[in-house]
């Protein structure tokens, strides 16, 4: 689908949408499980933001592919593409987490929404889980938890590799002398 934009390689400008996205995701997720007022100011857009890095992934994986049938095959580079394969998972398990902390959040009779006792007795949503919730709110935290670190160590390996099969013996290491008139 994607080979080149503007000339150059597809996947080495869409690796930047994942760099950046994935762990604004995972940020975002844990800050909405355990922060009720976060989670409210934010709303749809933890899903959203979640949906667009886990769309990115698989564009970038394919503009990847492209790439490494054009490039000298290596080591470096096929440990990179084998780590790349690992992370639509974890950011689709990211993905449908940040949509369950939404979506719980809102049902008005799930035991994890966001409920306050007014004066007269009524319940609306608020901050405060009820007891019944409590253990559901816990296993949701530890579950966000466990996926963001997941997707953004995963995000951080494939990066790594990727720059060390790309640059790895391939600049010097002492600067080159600057020459006048070459700018």
């Amino acid at each position: 689908m994607f080979g080149e934009i503007a000339g150059l390689p597809a996947h080495v400008l869409l690796i930047h949408v994942v760099v950046v996205l994935v762990p604004l995701a995972a940020l975002a997720a844990v800050l909405c499980a355990v922060w009720p007022a976060l989670r409210r100011r934010i709303g749809v857009l933890l899903p959203i933001l979640a949906l667009v890095a886990l769309v990115a992934v698989p564009l970038t994986t394919q503009a990847g592919e492209w790439l490494e049938r054009r490039v000298t095959p290596t080591t470096a580079l096929r440990a990179h593409t084998r780590l790349g394969d690992g992370l639509l998972p974890w950011v689709g398990g990211l993905f449908l987490v940040c949509a369950a902390i939404w979506l719980v959040h809102r049902i008005p009779t799930s035991p994890l929404a966001d409920r306050s006792t007014s004066t007269d007795g009524s319940t609306s949503t608020s901050g405060t889980s009820t007891g019944g919730g409590t253990l559901l709110r816990v296993v949701l935290i530890v579950l966000t938890v466990v996926l963001a670190a997941g997707s953004v160590t995963q995000t951080y390996r494939i990066g790594d590799s990727g720059a060390r099969a790309a640059w790895q013996g391939r600049f010097a290491q002492q600067a080159a002398p600057h020459r006048h008139g070459d700018d």
